[in-house]
């Protein structure tokens, strides 16, 4: 009996090892764009009390699992239900009240009134299609009086992750701390705000369901072969960054503040650039385009082979699920090969 008695602990024990870590998990996937405790940044303010009293753990799931498609926030496909559980318990703990139950029937009303009161009290923020504000939630594009972007409401991934109840719930009590200010104190009867889901809900009827992305491009860089030697092909690309209206800011050996200075390879060089005009712009869209600006390309000479290296900006588009943003990784797509192409050819 004591011996089993152990085995039963020691099982218990290897589970609890084993299972998902919700707060590693949110600090890996989350974080960056929510803030470590949930305060917000490029992502809303999770642990807003008048948010998680206003949303369940299958709305936290949901929004996980599929994402906004063509905004900020990205579907988290990879990751297992356990561990997706694990992040919305993590999240639900900054919160010390019961879960909202908002199961039950879908709210049935009168779609075309509904329209009517979407014209008259929800257009100013959330769009007239119900296309969401401009921007992302930090203070670079937003109003600083603002803690979030007004959401997308006719967004694939809002539709699947919200049910009638969570859309009613916010509807009637509003969220404390944002512009969404309770529609029962604006003087709208019961009725009207089913009205409002209804017609909220009915934009899905043009909106396909969350689907898995498949990525078209699989190259991560974009590489070239020159046939000019290393200096030449310095001076090549410092040339045609300069011809496509960037600034360069810096050409050093790629260790440079990794080794001990003068042990650098000075047969690996990266030159750093920058249009100040379009990071302004592309900063705007989603501030995450941080995490590879200013501009890099990377030299190197093996064998006597000269190669010049940049990352492709459309692989990183697919990364980031916004659709205007790949715009923006576009017009670099075709930046980085015509200097790339003037270089080296």
């Amino acid at each position: 009996m004591r011996m089993l008695f152990g085995v039963f602990l020691l099982t218990i024990s290897s589970l609890a090892l084993s299972a998902p870590q919700g707060d590693a998990l949110y600090a890996s996937h989350c974080a960056a764009c929510h803030g470590d405790t949930g305060a917000g940044g490029v992502g809303v303010p999770l642990s807003l009390p008048s948010f998680l009293n206003s949303v369940d753990d299958d709305f936290l799931r949901k929004t996980i699992r599929y994402g906004r498609p063509g905004r900020v926030m990205p579907a988290f496909r990879a990751l297992s239900n356990a561990q997706v559980n694990a992040i919305v318990r993590h999240i639900r703990g900054w919160s010390g009240k019961p879960v909202p139950d908002f199961s039950g029937k879908p709210v049935r009303g009168d779609a075309e009134h509904g329209k009517q009161l979407f014209a008259s009290h929800c257009v100013a923020c959330h769009g007239a299609n119900g296309e969401g504000g401009k921007g992302t939630g930090v203070t670079f594009s937003r109003k600083r009086d603002l803690p979030i972007i007004a959401p997308a409401l006719n967004n694939a991934g809002f539709l699947a992750a919200a049910s009638d109840g969570m859309i009613r719930h916010t509807l009637q009590f509003g969220r404390e701390n944002t512009p969404m200010r309770s529609f029962l104190e604006q003087g709208l009867s019961e009725q009207d705000i089913n009205d409002l889901v209804s017609y909220v809900r009915s934009f899905g009827s043009g909106v396909a369901p969350p689907g898995k992305q498949t990525a078209t491009v699989t190259e991560t860089t974009i590489t070239a072969e020159s046939s000019y030697s290393l200096e030449e092909t310095i001076e090549n690309l410092e040339g045609a960054i300069v011809s496509q209206n960037f600034i360069l800011i810096r050409t050093g050996t790629l260790e440079h503040g990794l080794t001990t200075e003068g042990e650098e390879d000075s047969k690996e060089v990266i030159l750093h650039f920058c249009n100040f005009s379009f990071l302004y712009e592309a900063l705007k869209v989603d501030p995450r385009v941080g995490m590879f600006l200013p501009c890099r390309v990377t030299v190197t000479e093996r064998d006597g082979k000269v190669m010049v290296t940049t990352i492709n900006p459309l692989y990183l588009s697919r990364l980031f699920n916004n659709s205007e943003l790949d715009e923006f990784c576009k017009r670099m797509h075709g930046v980085y090969s015509a200097i790339l192409e003037d270089a080296t050819l």
